[in-house]
């Protein structure tokens, strides 16, 4: 089973597809004060509790090797390797190695580092910042670009729960159960995917909270000797960045987090907000094509009824089931300008074509042309299973589903289900219900959220400053479609942007960019 709704690796491509572009630096002329983050960054003490070890390490910058699912990086790009400790209790136990990635700043007025996370939880940093790279070519004058691999992700030692013949077996489990059976087969796959990542993750599968990379992410700023983070997180990236403010206050320099996950929904809430939010998405895509939002939905879930009855052959030889085909619609709502894949990939479909249906879900589900899956999409449920405490029975959401449905005819019945199989029988116990992000005393924080976002919606932008606490968070919209809002073409968000980080030019809350 893949998770139906991701926050959400697939930020890259959406940005990248956008054909985005560094925006201006701007000072902004609607500035009403600047954040009381220094512009240079001395070299930080060490940290009360933690070896010198750890604090002092020296890290060996050298050239980048490919990684299983990228290509090696150009010249400008070096790597290296930080130590942390499994166990953030026993800081002076065991530790792990965690890769990094860097540009260094092009220009003579340098900040700082500026570190990236892009969403999922269980995207590569290392394989995804080189590919931003020019997008974020403003950012470099003043900046070194640094990212990471995050624990249990990519070169860390990315958790594969499953081979790549038990994830496409797994693809055939229907989820959206119909019958006794079904039921069965849909929650022995979670159990059985538990089980797996158990047995590959060992003493590592209780430590890859966002808690725990939160904690990294505050010794990757000492390693690199920064006196404060500075800091630019997408998606699920902005839970981390938010958690981080509320461990380190007083560490926090220039955040930016884009597209906001709001921090107040438990695991329900979430699927409750995607489900409002992808709906949207899918009414606006829609209107684009002339068609009534309604009839138009219900066209598609006729489709969808069909596929699940009899799944649609694929030019591969295989079977676009109900599942994949429904992957498959979520992927181009990420960004408008996949909206003609979407057009094209469902006029096939009701012809009775699902090739380009599942090509979509493919491209979701991190499967390349040999038939191998990358391990985002487990790492992701390792992580994020371990972050949430709740685990909805079947009895819990059978009586959920008619709100789902009524949320989204197309998306909520997969969300209502998801919301129960995706952590069920979890070999580790969760956390939090919700995380905790307030920041007391922290510098302002600068939340972007677009209204046509479909995976975090709009609203989660003002939860997240309500929770970060009075002059902490402040606010910028983007009246926009698709996941995120930095990069996508809009001037006015760019440079409120460019202008928060590079010179500390903090706009006034609740700035709306159209």
């Amino acid at each position: 089973m893949s998770r139906f709704v991701r926050w959400s690796a697939v930020v890259a491509a959406a940005m990248l597809v956008a054909g985005c572009g560094s925006g201006p630096d701007g000072s902004g002329d609607d500035a009403k004060r600047r954040s009381d983050a220094p512009s240079a960054s001395p070299t930080a003490p060490s940290a009360a509790g933690l070896p010198s070890s750890l604090t002092s390490q020296k890290l060996d910058w050298g050239g980048c090797e490919a990684t299983e699912d990228s290509p090696a990086p150009s010249g400008e790009w070096q790597c290296a390797t930080v130590k942390v400790p499994l166990d953030w209790r026993s800081p002076k136990g065991a530790t792990i190695g965690l890769p990094l990635i860097r540009a260094k700043a092009t220009g003579d007025d340098r900040i700082g580092s500026l570190l990236f996370n892009f969403g999922g939880p269980g995207g590569s940093g290392v394989s995804t910042m080189p590919a931003f790279g020019p997008t974020m070519s403003t950012l470099r004058e003043r900046y070194d670009l640094v990212s990471w691999d995050p624990r249990g992700v990519g070169a860390t030692k990315g958790i594969r729960c499953r081979g790549d013949k038990d994830v496409q077996a797994a693809e055939a489990v229907d989820a959206t159960p119909d019958t006794p059976a079904e039921e069965k087969a849909y929650f022995q796959d979670a159990t059985d995917f538990g089980k797996g990542c158990s047995r590959a993750a060992g003493k590592l599968m209780a430590h890859v909270s966002t808690t725990d990379t939160a904690r990294d992410m505050d010794l990757i700023r000492q390693v690199l000797g920064d006196a404060r983070t500075h800091y630019f997180g997408f998606s699920y990236g902005t839970e981390l960045g938010g958690v981080y403010a509320h461990l380190f206050p007083k560490n926090v320099g220039r955040l930016v987090l884009d597209a906001v996950v709001d921090p107040s929904a438990d695991s329900v809430g979430h699927a409750e907000n995607q489900a409002k939010g992808f709906q949207r998405a899918l009414d606006d895509y829609l209107k684009s094509t002339g068609q009534d939002p309604a009839k138009g939905s219900q066209k598609i879930v006729d489709l969808l009824r069909r596929v699940d009855a009899r799944p649609l052959p694929t030019s591969s030889g295989r079977k676009l089931t109900q599942t994949l085909a429904v992957t498959g619609i979520i992927l181009p709502l990420y960004s408008e300008s996949r909206w003609p894949d979407l057009t094209g990939a469902l006029t096939a479909a009701e012809a009775g074509d699902g090739t380009r249906l599942l090509a979509l879900a493919d491209d979701y589900n991190g499967r390349d042309a040999s038939g191998h899956y990358d391990t985002t999409t487990q790492a992701q449920r390792v992580i994020s299973c371990l972050d949430d405490k709740e685990r909805p029975t079947l009895q819990e959401t059978k009586k959920l589903l008619p709100r789902f449905e009524r949320l989204s005819p197309v998306f909520g019945d997969f969300l209502g289900w998801d919301a129960a199989g995706w952590c069920h029988d979890w070999p580790v116990p969760g956390q939090y219900e919700t995380p905790e992000v307030s920041a007391p005393g922290a510098a302002p924080i600068l939340l972007v959220g677009n209204t046509g976002d479909p995976a975090t919606p709009y609203e989660g932008t003002r939860r997240m400053a309500d929770e970060l606490g009075r002059g902490v968070g402040v606010e910028l919209t983007w009246k926009g479609e698709g996941h995120v809002a930095y990069g996508r073409g809009s001037d006015c968000v760019d440079s409120t942007v460019n202008a928060y980080l590079l010179n500390g030019t903090v706009p006034k809350n609740g700035k709306v960019c159209s």
